[in-house]
């Protein structure tokens, strides 16, 4: 690299000294105003995407019964029985189809969460994403590198162009998941959830294959 010469520098005439240089205070941000960083990137646990597997019963029941508010987003399905469980996986999480794949978050072989695309539609290039991490394994930054690393996989290896994704209103933390794998908000869905005899509202957001890529490294992916 070419060392590049500085701004109106002129080097002194011979016989003259250089002037003497005094030397500047240090500089501290103004009462007020916060100093700016460079974002600084999540570090990686050792962890990847993968298929669901019969054998990853044990880990979704795990997360059913130690999570109260995923079962409440399963719904009316009872994950309380390895069997139940072997049935779930069997039927909704490890098939793959045009519309729709799940991938498990495996953390040293465990099945800790899920990141899935549904609706995918082709021909316009969207799809819907959702995830969800057992409560065991919050708080390590694992929903958004699973978020971020199945949005690069839908962008290269899917070829799609606009995902979009929604949470509760009330949840806080899937908001700062959502905004750190780079999924902008978009706007609020007014009372389109159902929980119980709850409704509520769903914030939006969507991230663009053109957008500017998050600070965080993708995850392992093994596809089907």
């Amino acid at each position: 690299m070419r060392a590049r010469a500085g701004k109106g520098t002129v080097p002194p005439a011979a016989g003259q000294s250089s002037p003497t240089r005094t030397a500047r205070a240090p500089r501290f941000p103004r009462a007020g105003r916060v100093a700016q960083s460079a974002p600084v990137p999540l570090p990686a646990p050792a962890a990847m995407l993968r298929p669901w597997r019969l054998d990853d019963a044990a880990g979704l029941q795990a997360a059913f019964t130690g999570s109260g508010d995923l079962s409440a987003q399963f719904g009316a399905i009872d994950l309380s029985t390895l069997a139940r469980c072997q049935i779930f996986i069997a039927d909704n999480l490890a098939p793959a189809t045009v519309s729709r794949q799940n991938f498990a978050i495996s953390v040293d072989g465990v099945a800790v969460g899920n990141v899935g695309i549904g609706s995918m539609e082709h021909r316009h290039g969207t799809g819907w994403v959702y995830y969800w991490v057992s409560a065991g394994a919050r708080g390590r930054g694992l929903a958004t590198l699973a978020l971020a690393s199945i949005a690069e996989w839908a962008f290269t290896e899917q070829g799609l162009y606009r995902l979009e994704l929604g949470h509760r209103t009330n949840n806080p933390a899937s908001c700062r998941v959502a905004a750190r794998a780079g999924f902008a908000v978009e706007g609020v869905e007014r009372q389109k959830l159902k929980y119980g005899t709850e409704r509520f509202d769903v914030e939006t957001h969507a991230r663009l294959r053109t957008d500017a890529p998050p600070p965080v490294r993708p995850l392992p992916t093994v596809t089907f």
